[in-house]
């Protein structure tokens, strides 16, 4: 495997390393889906513990905060000194949050293993993206969808992995999941060779070099603030499905927990085809208008959600994902467009941001929904959407940016 990835494509060869990229996106499935299996055994762990819904907010605040408060940390020291083999550096600490949280005997313990999943999210995810961006040959938004469609479809498997074998056999068998952590250290050794490489080359002075886009420094500003705004609506609306669409399914429809974990497969199963979608629709009518009309179009669906059946819910759902992911290749393109030479801090900056973002959410809808239900929540949620009217002011870099 090594091997085949380091000579996949040499550095005077200029095309999209599809190897490559196949590599980077299906370590991003095993990354995402271990990730995912925490998220869709709460219902398992909550019976065990007894949690509240702000226990089950805060597990995901303490996840998604080491991710969020690292990544752009690591993102900003790699622009400067990138290391190509932190990426199995980083695989190794979900593999020990896994191991830990397989046997975790107490609430803390659950938090700490949590923590250090969190924490190989951030290692990567800037070293990642940076990886794509060198193996796209200017074809970015194919890439990034590639790379991220990789971690979309790990998260829809993750709860049928924890619906399959999770639920039936109990907490112990997350030990089991830990070993696609080990394949994916493996995989990317092979990618981090092929990293090495080709950083110095053509692939690396092109794709991670520093050009004019045409904007100033107020314009480019302002553009980050809008796409901080668009991830703040993205990932409080999506936290609030990803973490309490199996109970709000329980609590309406009466589903079982089995039941409601491939319910959540089919809202994850759309998030997965949003993202294929939008990057290449973005290389071709441009970052601006995906992201538009992705953020806003999901509005009727999630509006129309609180008061579906449960057929309509599961359909309403899926077209909800799709339509908001779409949105999130287009914009971390877009944010390197508007920061060119800065790939780690962006991707950084803008990972770490959408983990943060779906911490707070986690954790906010939860106290929400301890005090109110989880049928307001999503009444509440279904209003999010209608943020991305922001992107209206956003500039059109598609004759600024290669």
């Amino acid at each position: 495997m090594k091997d085949t990835l380091a000579t996949a494509l040499p550095a005077s060869e200029p095309g999209v390393a599809f190897p490559v990229l196949g590599a980077i996106s299906l370590t991003h499935l095993l990354n995402d889906m271990m990730q995912s299996v925490l998220l869709a055994i709460y219902p398992v762990l909550q019976g065990r513990f007894d949690l509240s819904f702000a226990q089950v907010g805060v597990i995901t605040l303490a996840f998604q905060f080491s991710s969020s408060l690292l990544q752009p940390v690591v993102g900003r020291l790699t622009d400067r000194r990138p290391m190509p083999y932190s990426l199995p550096i980083g695989m190794g600490f979900t593999f020990c949050g896994l191991l830990l949280l397989s046997q975790a005997w107490s609430f803390p313990l659950v938090v700490l293993a949590a923590t250090l999943v969190g924490a190989g999210s951030s290692v990567f995810h800037p070293e990642s993206s940076r990886v794509a961006r060198m193996a796209s040959a200017g074809r970015h938004g194919l890439a990034q969808s590639i790379f991220q469609v990789g971690g979309n479809i790990g998260s829809s498997i993750g709860p049928l992995l924890a619906a399959l074998l999770i639920v039936p056999h109990g907490q112990n068998s997350v030990a089991w999941v830990s070993l696609a952590a080990l394949a994916g250290i493996i995989i990317l050794l092979g990618v981090s060779r092929w990293y090495a490489a080709n950083l110095s080359g053509v692939r690396g002075r092109a794709s991670l070099s520093q050009t004019d886009n045409g904007l100033s420094a107020r314009q480019v500003h302002g553009a980050v603030f809008i796409l901080m705004l668009l991830i703040f609506s993205k990932y409080f609306y999506l936290a609030g499905l990803t973490s309490y669409f199996t109970f709000y399914l329980i609590d309406r429809f009466g589903l079982d927990i089995q039941q409601a974990q491939y319910a959540l497969f089919v809202f994850l199963a759309g998030v997965a085809t949003g993202t294929l979608v939008g990057g290449p629709v973005g290389d071709r009518i441009g970052r601006k208008r995906v992201i538009w009309g992705s953020i806003l179009g999901a509005a009727p669906f999630s509006l129309a959600l609180p008061y579906a059946n449960l057929h309509w819910t599961l359909i309403l759902a899926f077209c909800a994902g799709a339509m908001i992911a779409s949105a999130f290749p287009a914009i971390i393109v877009y944010a390197q467009e508007l920061m060119p030479g800065k790939t780690g801090t962006v991707s950084g900056l803008f990972f770490g941001l959408a983990f943060g973002m779906g911490g707070i959410g986690a954790a906010a809808l939860g106290k929400l929904a301890d005090a109110t239900s989880i049928t307001f929540v999503y009444h509440v949620c279904a209003f999010l959407p209608l943020l991305g009217l922001a992107a209206f002011f956003l500039p059109d870099t598609r004759r600024r940016a290669a």
